[in-house]
């Protein structure tokens, strides 16, 4: 008996052997694919994409995702955030950075979807903290930090932990980021005001809300005040208008086209176009018109080498510089002193291009003049050195007074603007 159980055991086994080896074999997940180079074109998938790894030995794994509204390589917002995300892994050893571009309300990328699900796709990918990089976001944001206590997220441009703010929330696993790009678009807007011959600026603008009426505003400031201070110019004879696009970037069927904005203000008298939009079109615009026989040109935004898109007309970018930031903050997530905060994160004025201190920074252009760089020189000097252009008598776009002479806004007043300023065209409200 015991020989022919042994016999029927070695028959069982055999046919087991051979039943394994037909059957398929199991797959794992698959891995995450490396981001590709920064002047390579974006990476069309809704999978996870893993940056490039840190070049230092890693001391311990902290994984860090990025949902961004745009393209990783779209030479604006998001690339500055890309670019944050790989200065973070050069300066934390063993951090890596996931992320999902193209990430907006009604994304085709991701029909269905919100930005707190693929957030939650980060997470079963590793990740310990998200970076929701815009205000579309928003409310995501908020809701992805409120039902996971246990991820860290940074709200990018959001005020829900702003204790000082009309939103605040409490939210103890959040941190909210901004830099003061008010100064950089004040720097944008002289740069304009020292260049133009016509003494009309038009502002290439996204969607409205208090964000971008702030920005607008503040390149309305420092445009008037350059054009009046500095060149000595009737300040009636300023002309500065905004027309919004209706988001971020251009999305065909939803938004206006920038290019044909940029190219309206162009044909119409206005010689230099500032960009309020995630990508490059009034460059691109003001190039071809220049080409054209046309004397024009753009300011850029966003991204610090968006000038090489069309370097003879761009008279400078003011930018954001999301490194430093990001990296102490996730540091303290790594170490475990992570806490409930808001930063409204200004240039560092010993040196607002430097890459390791400053939030904000503006690289020249080439079309900037060798006078008016100068002069541009001796403004930023003047902001460095406590100039507040947002000082009354400031008037609200319907006559309302704002700011009574002598009287210096708030940081409420600024980042809470119900209307454009007195001086400007176009709309303040969303129609």
């Amino acid at each position: 008996m015991r020989k022919f159980l042994t016999r029927f055991a070695v028959l069982a086994i055999a046919m087991i052997l051979v039943l394994s080896a037909c059957a398929p074999a199991a797959t794992e997940a698959p891995a995450a694919t490396e981001a590709p180079a920064v002047t390579e074109a974006p990476v069309a998938t809704t999978a996870a994409t893993e940056a490039p790894a840190a070049t230092e030995a890693p001391a311990g794994p902290f994984t860090f995702g990025v949902l961004l509204v745009g393209a990783h390589n779209d030479q604006g917002w998001s690339q500055a955030h890309y670019d944050a995300g790989l200065y973070v892994e050069k300066n934390i050893p063993g951090s890596k950075m996931l992320y999902l571009e193209n990430v907006y309300s009604g994304s085709p990328s991701y029909p269905g979807q919100t930005a707190s699900q693929l957030a939650e796709q980060l997470v079963s990918q590793g990740a310990k903290l998200i970076i929701f990089n815009s205000d579309d976001m928003k409310d995501e944001a908020l809701k992805f930090a409120n039902e996971h206590p246990d991820i860290y997220v940074i709200g990018a441009s959001d005020d829900w932990t702003w204790k000082d703010g009309k939103n605040y929330q409490a939210s103890a696993n959040q941190v909210d980021i901004m830099g003061r790009m008010e100064y950089g678009k004040m720097i944008a807007g002289c740069a304009a005001a020292l260049t133009t011959k016509t003494g009309k600026i038009g502002y290439l603008g996204p969607l409205i809300n208090d964000e971008t009426r702030r920005l607008a505003s503040s390149a309305f400031l420092g445009a008037r005040y350059c054009w009046s201070n500095v060149l000595k110019n009737d300040p009636a004879k300023l002309a500065f208008k905004v027309t919004w696009i209706g988001f971020w970037f251009n999305i065909p069927g939803v938004t206006s086209d920038p290019s044909q904005v940029a190219d309206d203000f162009f044909n119409s008298g206005y010689d230099v176009v500032l960009s309020g939009i995630d990508t490059t079109e009034a460059l691109v615009e003001a190039k071809k018109m220049h080409d054209a026989g046309k004397d024009t040109y753009a300011v850029a935004y966003d991204y610090k080498d968006n000038c090489n898109v069309a370097p003879d007309v761009c008279l400078g970018v003011p930018y954001f510089n999301w490194g430093p930031a990001y990296l102490e903050t996730i540091k303290t997530a790594v170490d475990g002193s992570f806490a409930e905060g808001f930063q409204w994160n200004a240039p560092d004025w010993k040196d607002i291009n430097n890459p390791d201190s400053s939030a904000v920074g503006f690289v020249k252009g080439k079309g900037l003049s060798a006078d008016a760089s100068t002069q541009l020189d001796g403004f930023i000097a003047e902001l460095a050195g406590g100039l507040n252009l947002w000082t009354g008598p400031i008037n609200l776009q319907d006559g309302t007074t704002y700011l009574a002479e002598g009287a210096a806004a708030t940081d409420q007043q600024i980042w809470y603007l119900p209307q454009l300023l007195e001086g400007m065209e176009g709309q303040s409200v969303p129609q």
